[in-house]
């Protein structure tokens, strides 16, 4: 991220700290009256987090304030915003370890993230250790980045949980069926899957080896709202934001959704793929 816009998110976290502080409330109990998370709370007034429109509306609410005081709060997430989307070509330049900060910018601000993949699991999903092999596969990765990288896709598989947003994966069985690490990693990876299925607020859904795909996929891609796409290559992701290129990826989206399967199927799928993982002779690695 550019320093400027660690300084605004900074801004903006102190600001909402201080009236939190005035209001005579903990961040716990802001917590419980915006319906969000705790960990929401702090990573906001930290600098860390970057809320939505929602979450900022809810925490502005909770905290009873006046209109000349929410506004001055949406226009300080939009200046927050605004340096977001000037430092994208930065994020672009860099390594493929930074540039998983360009979903990073987009998801955060989604209300409806929809993503396809036919590689590796959606970030949203994977598990400490099935990221840290993800990014550890990097050409000339390095330790140190490694391990920060992993802990911010962590961190953003916060917004999973927040109420007024929408997720809907769809994967490949092939991605189930390819594993770093050893079996073990793997079948912690599925049950993590299984435990997210079960949220109001997320849809899973896998196309099974044995019916045909709809369109040869090249790549994954994520879709943020009704605005941005964000296309996944073996060096990087960029984000596009040109309606037809939109239009195009939404319309293949929407064609491996109709041949998926979801619910109770995806989940049959889903503890088979484990038993087969189970099976397999102790001390496999690839």
């Amino acid at each position: 991220m550019g320093s400027e816009r660690q300084e605004r998110m900074r801004a903006l976290g102190a600001r909402l700290r201080a009236l939190r502080v005035d209001a005579g409330l903990t961040g716990a109990v802001l917590a419980q009256r915006a319906g969000v998370g705790q960990p929401t709370v702090s990573k906001v007034e930290n600098g860390r987090m970057v809320p939505s429109r929602d979450v900022l509306d809810r925490l502005t609410g909770a905290l009873g304030m006046d209109a000349s005081a929410v506004s001055e709060l949406r226009s300080a997430l939009a200046e927050v915003e605004s340096a977001s989307s000037a430092g994208s070509d930065e994020i672009l330049s860099g390594s493929s370890v930074s540039a998983d900060a360009v979903v990073d910018l987009a998801v955060r601000g989604a209300r409806l993230v929809r993503s396809f993949q036919c590689v590796v699991l959606p970030a949203m999903l994977q598990s400490a250790e099935y990221a840290r092999h993800v990014f550890a596969s990097t050409p000339g990765a390095d330790a140190a980045e490694v391990g920060k990288a992993v802990a911010a896709r962590v961190e953003r598989q916060s917004v999973l949980y927040e109420p007024g947003r929408e997720s809907l994966f769809v994967v490949t069985e092939g991605v189930l069926r390819t594993w770093p690490g050893s079996p073990a990693l793997m079948l912690a990876q599925l049950d993590r899957l299984l435990t997210v299925e079960s949220l109001t607020t997320v849809r899973f859904g896998v196309l099974p080896w044995d019916r045909p795909v709809p369109v040869m996929a090249r790549h994954g891609f994520t879709l943020c709202d009704q605005e941005t796409v964000v296309v996944e290559t073996f060096r990087d992701e960029r984000a596009e934001k040109d309606p037809d290129v939109f239009a195009s990826y939404e319309e293949s989206f929407a064609q491996f959704e109709r041949a998926a399967v979801f619910g109770d199927e995806a989940r049959q799928l889903l503890m088979r793929i484990m038993g087969d993982l189970r099976v397999l002779p102790e001390g496999v690695t690839p």
